[in-house]
């Protein structure tokens, strides 16, 4: 039997385009419409559009409808385009169109999808802040665990200086508060209504924009109409912060990598998080970093496909942004989370080898700098010659295969004479002092280094800054919940 071409829509449009997208909404955008719906007829009441009974009635019947609806059994049938023209059928069937037909007044299904849309990216939003902000709080307590405990800073992949973990995972905590704020600013964005808008250039009708924002938990009305249905910039911003983070955050774990890695084994990953190979007795695998880094580039991979869908697209209503992408965009969250819920875990339980460290800093010649800058207090010479001299002790040292603490004081002493044409004034012992890993580190005091002093304060602004964030998430959810709470409060006064 051939199908009739006349007939909406064609089969292949059907299985590839729209079928899809009324199983997309009815699984992730039913609650979010349904919403708007009550919203909607609340405030057309509330602005003398529609009587009371009216939207008594439309509220009646859309609860009547929500009670009886059963969204696992409900198949796409093919007689309506999508599930907003499905749910305006059962309404029509509910109440006649003379009653039902009055809900879409001043709207748009353009308007109500981007609400939809913005809806649900501000929950996710909102799950994977608070997730963020547990890990930041993580890195903080280990930070704050670790102020004292010496590792070697790596540049270029080769040992650098002393610092301490704690000094290393402040970094990574700088940068995640500077994550956080922009999250914060891309949840700035979404946080526009943009009900009332209409198709794009809102209608004759005097509509309450305010109210329904308020009423579904936004913060402000996005103002220009042609901008609410027209702008993707908040998803832009949203998937260009959580790139960004995922960018920064698969670089240290990459650093994760070498620091548990056999050849350095700076980090100690404990057994639970350990993989054995099923024909090497001998092997411990920290697997668990090798898929941190894969789901980490999986989320910046979502990312970029939103991204880059969004690029050279028209500045009016197109579908580019809307169902498929969407849905792009949540796995990337769904990717995310799992980062940041692994992550969270294996940190607690890894462990910094001091003792392994320690052979390596004595190996590694990485506290020389200091005995550059000690005899520049010290000797009065220039740094330059400071450096000069140092490199030179180095050098000798590494000639005869000999560590840092094989170091003869008198060797020291013939070297500074041969260059600066005088013995040093710094004793044998000073010597020593300034070779420590920890005397590196103590007086490295200034704003931002890894002295004690310096990174106490550190810590301290950092913990104040979370705990700002951290409110500002919570006000957030609970504005959005009383939001929530008090349109269901105003349904059942219309409904007695």
């Amino acid at each position: 039997m051939k199908q009739d071409k006349t007939v909406f829509p064609a089969d292949s449009y059907r299985q590839t385009v729209i079928e899809p997208i009324f199983n997309i909404f009815k699984q992730h955008f039913y609650q979010e419409m349904m919403a708007i719906n009550y919203a909607h007829a609340i405030m057309l009441n509330e602005a003398a559009i529609i009587s009371r009974d009216e939207a008594s009635a439309l509220l009646r019947g859309l609860k009547k409808i929500e009670s009886e609806i059963n969204l696992t059994e409900l198949k796409y049938s093919g007689e309506f385009e999508d599930l907003f023209f499905y749910l305006e059928k059962q309404l029509v069937a509910e109440l006649g169109i003379a009653i039902a037909g009055k809900l879409h007044t001043g709207r748009s299904r353009n308007d109500m999808s981007i609400t939809i849309y913005k809806m649900k990216v501000k929950d996710l939003l909102q799950s994977f802040l608070e997730k963020l902000i547990g890990l930041t709080e993580t890195l903080l307590q280990i930070a704050e665990e670790n102020r004292a405990t010496v590792i070697i800073a790596y540049t270029h992949g080769q040992p650098a200086m002393p610092t301490t973990y704690g000094h290393y995972l402040a970094a990574l905590i700088e940068v995640l508060l500077r994550d956080l704020e922009r999250l914060l600013a891309a949840y700035r964005t979404t946080d526009k209504c943009s009900m009332g808008a209409a198709a794009i250039t809102t209608s004759g009708f005097d509509l309450n924009r305010e109210r329904v924002a308020e009423l579904l938990g936004f913060e402000a009305v996005q103002e220009n109409s042609y901008g609410c249905i027209a702008a993707v910039d908040y998803l832009g911003q949203v998937y260009s912060a959580l790139k960004i983070l995922f960018i920064n955050l698969g670089r240290f774990i990459q650093d994760l990598g070498q620091l548990t890695g056999f050849d350095l084994a700076h980090l100690y990953v404990p057994n639970e998080f350990v993989q054995i190979s099923s024909i090497m007795p001998q092997k411990r695998n920290p697997v668990p970093v090798e898929h941190l880094r894969v789901m980490s580039s999986i989320t910046v991979g979502y990312c970029d496909t939103v991204l880059n869908s969004l690029h050279n697209t028209p500045f009016t209503d197109m579908n580019d942004s809307e169902d498929s992408l969407q849905m792009v965009g949540f796995k990337a969250f769904t990717e995310a989370e799992k980062v940041l819920h692994l992550i969270t875990a294996l940190l607690r339980g890894l462990e910094v080898n001091q003792d392994r460290i320690k052979k390596h800093i004595d190996r590694s010649f990485v506290t020389i700098t200091e005995l550059a800058e000690t005899l520049v207090r010290k000797e009065g010479i220039s740094f330059r010659q400071a450096h000069q001299l140092s490199s030179k002790l180095v050098k000798s040292l590494s000639g005869k295969n000999q560590k840092l603490s094989e170091l003869k004081y008198g060797s020291f002493v013939d070297l500074f004479s041969e260059i600066i044409g005088r013995e040093p004034e710094l004793t044998e012992e000073e010597l020593k002092t300034s070779l420590r890993p920890e005397y590196f580190v103590r007086i490295r005091n200034v704003y931002g280094g890894p002295g004690p002093d310096a990174l106490q304060q550190a810590l301290n602004r950092y913990y104040a800054e979370l705990r700002q964030n951290k409110a500002t998430v919570q006000a957030t959810n609970n504005f959005r919940f009383q939001a929530g709470k008090k349109l269901q409060e105003i349904v059942n006064t219309y409904l007695g």
